[in-house]
């Protein structure tokens, strides 16, 4: 492919301004300093670039120093997916939380404090809410990312979420369209596919985001979904007839399209990065994110060229990569004019906690509070690759906290419930699961040691799909650190 190297002509500045790239470490590199100076205006934030507040608030000024209009993005759902608090977990539960509790006016004023958080760390795009209805309890990748399975409910807590974000002057990007909540498949391996009727779709998936859309968020993502009813060629992320005869056209949205990261294999394993780049803008995608896992100035270097030359080559009409650009720095022109706008109300540093505690569920009779340091047998799933397994999760942190001496370890895979009474000893057990329901390992786990130990808590920290049990069941839909922590208020008797 042919290297257009000067930076400085229209076309190239233009291919540039989509891209939406990462980068490691804690401090711009000199190659993403160089870019923004040649036109690049988005970056991409992740787990891996944060270490503090203090230190994303550094980052940011950093890239501002460059280019002041830069969108600084970074994917912080909350809940199980934290950026900003990656290595602690969040201190806000994530939607399946809000929408258990479902009070919209709560919703609002979590999305609001993350929101001012993000904002005093000088980022001001936030690839948020997820407005997937998860209508298949066996999704491995949405689950508790979902504010529930009805899709009204998912639709005014969507609508109440971007409200609130934005309300902080940081940008939501509703994702993931047309709709993610009813695959079998993680698209981060693979090409899901989603085979409903259009009646079903117009109703269901498309419902939130009607519902964002009417709330004005800023940026919408696409989902790397196969949707034959809408396209049975194209993945929506590459789908002229999703992106603008139907997101565009149908429902009348005019801010920014973002992709899912075009590194992810059910793009990549199937088109390329390069090529699947240039097909999702001329489906009228208008950023392309990239750098979950590529995250370097030869990945910068080969998108651009590769838009440039697809141009030069009549593939993508210029006028259409113009296009997408102009609508990026539209979105920047916002955030900064948002930027100086105070949040409509002041929610408080607690507003996470609170709501942790409204959204949990207690089935059984309500024990006498340990007093006793107990084993904490955390039966623990392979994380799914949008949660990542550097966050921490249950409730033996707090618990220590709480009653010093409490013990803990991790279990899975036949066998794990056997193992778990073994190390347990005489103590009493607090079993926490993660999506019981979709792992029958943990079944037989949980089996095992309430057979022994019917005194044994259960906390459920994913969806509570799974019947309850155990001498007192906790739900807390979602593995948040707040969450974990208003579990162990009640185990404990905080």
């Amino acid at each position: 492919m042919t290297t257009f190297a000067s930076g400085t002509d229209t076309l190239t500045r233009d291919a540039l301004t989509v891209l939406q790239p990462g980068f490691t470490g804690t401090t711009a590199p000199d190659w993403l300093l160089r870019r923004l100076g040649e036109g690049l205006a988005s970056v991409g934030l992740f787990g891996r670039n944060i270490d503090s507040p203090d230190q994303l608030a550094a980052l940011t000024a950093q890239l501002r120093a460059e280019r002041d209009d830069v969108l600084v993005a970074i994917d912080e759902e909350g809940g199980d997916v934290t950026r900003l608090e990656v290595r602690t977990g969040s201190s806000f539960p994530g939607n399946h939380a809000l929408g258990a509790v479902d009070d919209v006016d709560l919703t609002r004023e979590v999305a609001s404090e993350l929101g001012r958080r993000l904002a005093a760390c000088g980022v001001n795009l936030n690839w948020a809410p997820s407005a997937d209805v998860n209508s298949n309890p066996d999704n491995p990748v949405i689950g508790v990312r979902s504010f529930g399975a009805s899709a009204d409910l998912v639709a005014r807590h969507t609508a109440a979420y971007v409200t609130g974000l934005q309300s902080a002057g940081v940008a939501a990007c509703t994702k993931h369209f047309p709709g993610h909540g009813d695959t079998a498949i993680d698209s981060h391996h693979a090409l899901p596919r989603i085979d409903v009727d259009l009646p079903v779709l117009m109703s269901r998936e498309l419902s939130p985001f009607r519902a964002a859309i009417a709330a004005g968020s800023r940026a919408v993502m696409s989902a790397h979904i196969l949707v034959p009813a809408l396209d049975p060629e194209h993945p929506a992320t590459l789908s002229h007839k999703v992106l603008t005869d139907l997101l565009r056209g149908e429902l009348g949205y005019d801010g920014l399209i973002v992709t899912d990261g075009m590194e992810m294999r059910a793009i990549a394993d199937t088109y390329g990065i390069e090529r699947g780049s240039v097909l999702a803008v001329a489906a009228g995608a208008d950023a392309i994110c990239v750098g979950g896992g590529l995250a370097d100035d030869e990945t910068v270097r080969r998108l651009r060229d590769a838009l440039v030359s697809a141009v030069r080559s009549g593939e993508l009409p210029e006028e259409r990569l113009a296009d997408a650009a102009d609508r990026v720095r539209s979105l920047a022109r916002w955030t900064a004019a948002a930027s100086s706008a105070d949040p409509a109300t002041e929610p408080g540093p607690e507003v996470g906690l609170r709501a942790a505690r409204r959204a949990l569920t207690l089935t059984g009779a309500r024990p006498t509070p340990l007093t006793e340091p107990p084993y904490v047998a955390a039966f623990t799933p392979v994380a799914n690759f949008a949660v990542g397994d550097e966050t921490p999760w249950g409730v033996a942190a707090e618990l220590t906290r709480l009653l010093p001496g409490t013990e803990t370890g991790s279990f899975a895979g036949e066998g794990a419930g056997m193992a778990a009474l073994a190390a347990a000893g005489r103590r009493r057990i607090v079993a926490v699961v993660r999506d019981e329901h979709r792992h029958p390992w943990m079944t037989a786990a949980l089996d095992s040691v309430l057979r022994s130990r019917p005194d044994t808590i259960v906390v459920e920290m994913g969806v509570p799909q799974a019947p309850a049990r155990g001498a007192l069941h906790i739900a807390t839909h979602g593995a948040a650190r707040v969450c974990g922590r208003a579990a162990v208020e009640v185990i404990a008797g905080e």
